[in-house]
């Protein structure tokens, strides 16, 4: 389990979707919604942490026990979202257009280099920073997390 540091105000509570989660939300191809996401136990919450969403039949696993946990607690279903194939965060060679202009805001700039060093799970948390105005604060203390700046 990664959490990271910039997350570090809300996961021992888990009232916000750390980004390891929102990662196999979006692997899985489903939206959940931050009041479902609330409605969640603790222990359910925990158990989204820790299940695994790597492989296909993991991510289907993983969708399947999104909709039952949002239906448990009343909520509408979530909507299914296509499933890309070639995920941005995937791309060590290309820097999203969000994540430079984002950087670019700071008067920073990433390489190319320092792009392809970073993990999945880190690419996908600053494309997911730079794209959110409400995020946009965690954008630099991510970056300074990932020896970045």
């Amino acid at each position: 389990m990664t959490f990271f540091q910039f997350e570090a105000d809300f996961v021992d509570s888990l009232r916000c979707i750390p980004m390891q989660v929102r990662y196999k939300l979006d692997t899985c191809g489903v939206k959940l919604k931050l009041p479902d996401w609330n409605h969640f136990s603790q222990l359910e919450r925990q158990e989204l942490v820790q299940c695994p969403c790597e492989t296909e039949t993991e991510g289907q696993t993983y969708r399947e026990m999104v909709h039952q946990l949002v239906a448990k607690h009343g909520g509408d279903p979530p909507k299914d979202l296509p499933i890309d194939p070639t995920p941005e965060w995937h791309n060590p060679g290309a820097i999203p257009a969000s994540v430079e202009a984002q950087s670019f805001s700071l008067d920073l700039t990433l390489t190319i280099e320092q792009w392809a060093s970073l993990t999945p799970l880190q690419r996908f948390a600053l494309i997911k920073l730079s794209r959110s105005n409400h995020e946009n604060r965690n954008f630099l203390p991510a970056l300074k997390e990932f020896d970045l700046a």
